[in-house]
């Protein structure tokens, strides 16, 4: 028999296909008052030198003092409610697709069936509940806000999937930290992912949140990646026929932070196959623990290894987030 090794070309799509979310505004005390969109506005102002200088010029007295003397002048964009708006409303979808382990793409068909049965197994033996549960509570507690959560004294959240309507009228009271809660409402979208997960219902979520941030307040979408040296704006926003919006891939980023089974948690992280958390510049699943993704998942799949079920639970995770996962050839 030939000994099984992983394909070389391996790949998933993402199941929870999610769109961007776009800003608007309202006033929380007047309800007559139509609802607008949040634009994206651009400023000129004089700053400071403010950031650490170059050994060159900090060794250099005099250097020193000129250079943060100088005034910082910069173009950047910003975003803010109307003067007589203190509610931010963000709405996006998310578009639940059946995940039974079959590849987008495999080029071994041995492999693809000894995955497809793995993946199979796990399912027939836990079900999706508890990753469905993970996801539906971070869509519940607007932790895909991001920074506008912070700042928020009440949100709302509503999500429509048909004729069925789930409302919550303050996602803060849900952890950002744990996925504990037993809300009878929660566990309605629970159900709902895990049955569009299963492939049992076609299941499209339309989520709204109401955030009151204050009359006129800041608010923040997506910061756009700017790889042209030659910009002239020090901060550009993220913006579609000049309303402000939230990439997908931010949200998204929200929704898989599900991870607290990893060494050591202290609180969840995103679905990542190192477990990679960019803003702090570590990665919680470095291969020499062997508790990275291709560890798990090559020695299940090829040696029949099943890893512990939280590890289980984070292979199927990843397996959901999509991605490329073949072996990348010799040595």
């Amino acid at each position: 028999m030939t000994k099984l090794t992983t394909a070389s070309v391996l790949a998933f799509e993402r199941n929870l296909d999610i769109s961007d979310a776009f800003f608007w505004q309202a006033n929380s005390q007047d309800e007559n008052q139509p609802v607008k969109p949040v634009t994206i506005v651009e400023k000129s102002v004089r700053g400071t030198i403010s950031n650490r200088l170059k050994n060159a010029i900090a060794n250099d007295v005099a250097k020193l003092d000129a250079e943060t003397e100088k005034a910082n002048l910069q173009k950047v964009d910003a975003a803010a409610l109307d003067v007589e708006n203190d509610t931010l409303i963000a709405r996006w979808s998310c578009k639940v697709l059946p995940f039974d382990g079959k590849p987008n793409v495999c080029n071994d068909q041995d492999y693809q069936l000894a995955l497809e049965a793995v993946v199979q197994g796990y399912i027939h033996e836990h079900g999706l509940a508890e990753l469905a549960k993970r996801y539906a509570t971070n869509i519940v507690n607007a932790r895909w806000l991001w920074r506008n959560r912070v700042g928020a004294e009440s949100i709302e959240v509503t999500i429509k999937c048909d004729d069925e309507v789930i409302y919550f009228n303050d996602a803060k009271q849900f952890a950002l930290n744990n996925f504990e809660s037993n809300d009878v409402e929660l566990q309605k979208l629970s159900n709902l992912i895990e049955q569009g997960l299963l492939g049992k219902a076609f299941v499209i979520l339309y989520i709204e949140a109401k955030a009151v941030v204050g009359f006129g307040q800041e608010v923040f979408p997506s910061q756009e990646l700017i790889l042209d040296t030659g910009k002239t704006k020090s901060k550009v926003l993220y913006q579609v026929n000049g309303k402000a919006g939230m990439h997908s891939q931010k949200v998204g980023n929200a929704i898989r932070t599900i991870d607290t089974w990893y060494n050591d948690a202290e609180f969840p992280i995103a679905i990542e196959p190192y477990g990679a958390v960019t803003t702090m510049g570590k990665a919680f699943r470095q291969p020499k623990q062997k508790q990275d993704f291709y560890s798990l998942f090559d020695n299940w799949i090829l040696k029949g290894e099943k890893p512990e079920t939280e590890q289980q639970h984070y292979v199927m995770a990843v397996l959901i987030r999509g991605g490329v996962f073949g072996a990348s050839g010799k040595e």
